[in-house]
Parts: C-alpha cells; sequence; structure tokens
C-alpha cells in the first residue's frame, strides 16, 4: 500500500476555493481504498471543506465583528499547523510526499523522498505586473518544478506554460484534469432572506484583476441597462469594492447588480441552475472548475477563448475574447436571447462533463504515485 503525506497548507490559506477543493476530493476518493492510504497533519483549518466546526463559527464571528486581533490569530494559527507539518516529515512515514501549494520549507526535511507538485496555472508568470512585487509565489513554484520527482498539470495548456518558462521536460509533466462536486440545483431550495432576479446573467468567484470583471461589467452594462428584468449576480468572492460600486454608478447599473456570499454547495447550484447564463471572462485560468460546475447544473456558459477555458468547455459552450467589450456583449446577448440556443448549450454540456470526474483524477494521480515509487526503486535497484 502507498502511503502518502500532503500538508495543509492550502487549507491554512484557502477558506474555500479550487486547490483546496482538488485535495478534499482526492483524499475522499482515497478514503478505504487498499491501494492507498494518505495523512494529512491534523490541526484547525480555516477552511469550509475540511472544516472545524467551532473554528469556523469563531472566524465567521471575527468577520462579522470586524475584529482587529484576526490576523494575529490567523498568523497563530499558521504557524501552530506549520510545525504540524514539519513534525509530519520528520517522522518519514511516508512513500510520496504531496505539498498543497509552493511553500519549499520542505525539502530539507525529505530526507531523499520523493514528492509531486501540482502546478495550478502560471498566472505569476504570466501577469508578474498583476501581484506585488515581493510575492514569492514564481519563485517558489519553480524551486519545486525542478526538484520535484514529478509534476501534475491540470491541463494541457498549463503543461505547455511550465514547459514554455521552465524548460521542462514534457516527460517530467502529467496532465490530469480536475472535477466537479456540485449537483442539479434543488428547485426546492430556499435561499434564506435572498430575493433573486427572475432573469440573471451569473459571475462566481474572486473578481481581481486577470479575472477581467471591470471590462466584463462595462461590455455587458447595455445589457442589463436596456433587458427588461434583467440583472447581474456576483457569487462568491469579496463584497463590492467602493472602487466597483462607482463603476456601477457611472454606467448607471446599480441597481442591476447584486452579491451574495457563498457558504455552502448547495446554494452555488441553486444559483447556476436558476442563471440564464453563466459568463467565465478571466484573461487565463490553470483549469476553469466553474465551467464543470456550470454543466452540472443544466447552466449555459460563455467563457473567455484564452488558456485552458475552451479545452475544458469543449463545444459546449460559447466564447469570445476577453479584451474586446463588443466580444463579450454579443456572446452574452446571443444566449441571453435565444432560448433554442440556451437548450442545446444545455445538453452539450452534460455531455461533455461526462468526460471529467473527481474519480477520474483520483485513479489518475494515484498512477503518477505508483510511477514515482517505480521510478525511486528502480533508481536503487
Amino acid at each position: 500500500m502507498i502511503r502518502v503525506l500532503y500538508d495543509n497548507q492550502i487549507f491554512t490559506l484557502q477558506r474555500y476555493g479550487g486547490i483546496s477543493r482538488l485535495f478534499f476530493e482526492l483524499m475522499n476518493s482515497f478514503k478505504g481504498s487498499e491501494e492507498i492510504s494518505y495523512n494529512i497533519p491534523s490541526s484547525f483549518f480555516p477552511n469550509d471543506y475540511l472544516e472545524k466546526k467551532v473554528l469556523m463559527k469563531f472566524i465567521s464571528f471575527l468577520d462579522d465583528k470586524d475584529f482587529k486581533g484576526k490576523g494575529r490569530f490567523l498568523s497563530l494559527l499558521k504557524k501552530i499547523n506549520f510545525q504540524k507539518n514539519v513534525k509530519a516529515l520528520k517522522r518519514q512515514n511516508f512513500d510520496v510526499f504531496h505539498p498543497t501549494y509552493y511553500d519549499p520549507y520542505f525539502l530539507e526535511y525529505l530526507n531523499n523522498k520523493p514528492f509531486v507538485l501540482t502546478v495550478y496555472d502560471m498566472i505569476h508568470e504570466i501577469y508578474p505586473e498583476m501581484f506585488p512585487k515581493d510575492d514569492q509565489t514564481a519563485k517558489n513554484k519553480k524551486i519545486l518544478a525542478e526538484k520535484a520527482t514529478k509534476i501534475i498539470a491540470i491541463s494541457q495548456n498549463t503543461k505547455k506554460d511550465i514547459i514554455k518558462f521552465y524548460g521542462i521536460k514534457k516527460d517530467k509533466i502529467s496532465v490530469i484534469y480536475l472535477g466537479s462536486s456540485l449537483k442539479m440545483g434543488d428547485e426546492e431550495y430556499n435561499l434564506k432572506n435572498i430575493r433573486l432576479p427572475k432573469k440573471y446573467i451569473l459571475f462566481v468567484g474572486d473578481r481581481h484583476l486577470y479575472k477581467n470583471f471591470v471590462i466584463f461589467v462595462k461590455s455587458i452594462a447595455p445589457l442589463l441597462r436596456e433587458g427588461e428584468g434583467l440583472s447581474l449576480v456576483c457569487a462568491g468572492g469579496k463584497k463590492f469594492t467602493v472602487e466597483e460600486v462607482n463603476i456601477f454608478d457611472k454606467l448607471q447599473i446599480q441597481n442591476k447588480i447584486i452579491h451574495l456570499d457563498i457558504n455552502n454547495d448547495k446554494t452555488l447550484s441553486y444559483l447556476y441552475s436558476k442563471a440564464i447564463v453563466f459568463v467565465f471572462p478571466s484573461l487565463y485560468e490553470g483549469f476553469g472548475i466553474p465551467i464543470l460546475e456550470a454543466f452540472s447544473c443544466r447552466c449555459p456558459v460563455a467563457a473567455s477563448n484564452k488558456s485552458s477555458l475552451p479545452e475544458v468547455g469543449g463545444d459546449a459552450a460559447l466564447y469570445f475574447d476577453p479584451s474586446d467589450e463588443n466580444s463579450i456583449r454579443e456572446t452574452v446577448k446571443r444566449i441571453v436571447y435565444n432560448n433554442n440556443l440556451r437548450e442545446n448549450l444545455k445538453l452539450k454540456g452534460t455531455k461533455q462533463l461526462k468526460k471529467f470526474s473527481w474519480r477520474k483524477t483520483a485513479q489518475e494521480t494515484l498512477n503518477v504515485y505508483k510511477e514515482v515509487i517505480k521510478e525511486v526503486n528502480n533508481g536503487l535497484s
């Protein structure tokens, strides 16, 4: 039986999101397996997937109260989790190590044990100007990519970018696609204290920089102003900033946009299932789980034609140039006002979704672990 050690990096850094979702689903898939056992240092995670109920309630309380000591509390939490990781590494009770993010702290504790690195995207390398000058992500990622026994890329596009920026041999990189955890929204599900517009365009997740939110909003503003009853729902991410609100006011669409916090999959599924179209205008994505989430909930998709998104969406989505406002607007407009097109996209989405599953992700990841151990054993013989 293969023994795999994960660390808790991403579960300390991320409350919810694609990376922590990936490792949560991997561990779920491996439970009860006769081929693999895993360990993740037990501690407190401010994460919705591996949540400790009491801690999550406390962190939610801090969010609500804007508690000034929250930063110190989370720093202490991170320090405790780091110590747990180091302790587990020193025990050496594993065959393969799989870090969940890019901090290279573990290199001095491996003692020649192999490790697998998952590279999620190359956004820091492609758009370095969008990140603080002291951001170490690109530097750390490169160090680990060069030292890793094997690399997992979550799309062919990401593999291509790894080779382009790092010059790593393609044989060292395995492409393993992700899956969707969502199911079709429950028609009877009730969003407490939330009144959804009857007809809305859906945007999901963070809205910063490369997510291209501002260009997207400017492009669909005429549709929102002119379309009777048509609104934009932004699900997840932080509350609208002052700058964003000012943009809405300037575009005269302030009453056509609402933000909803998302704290569970059931709510997110419901939002997808009721949307007239989900729009993904990002300039770059390593994979693009929201496309699969929309397919899972029979929601038509309009997406950027950049990076990995066409690779994930196939012929089940309509694509636009994310830098061209007219391209975005006309693509979204086609879906909003064409019922037959929407139904056709729903059918194609259901078909495209069959190519992806977390079970497949887990099996292919297990195969990489086996390959790594075989390489190590052959090297020792």
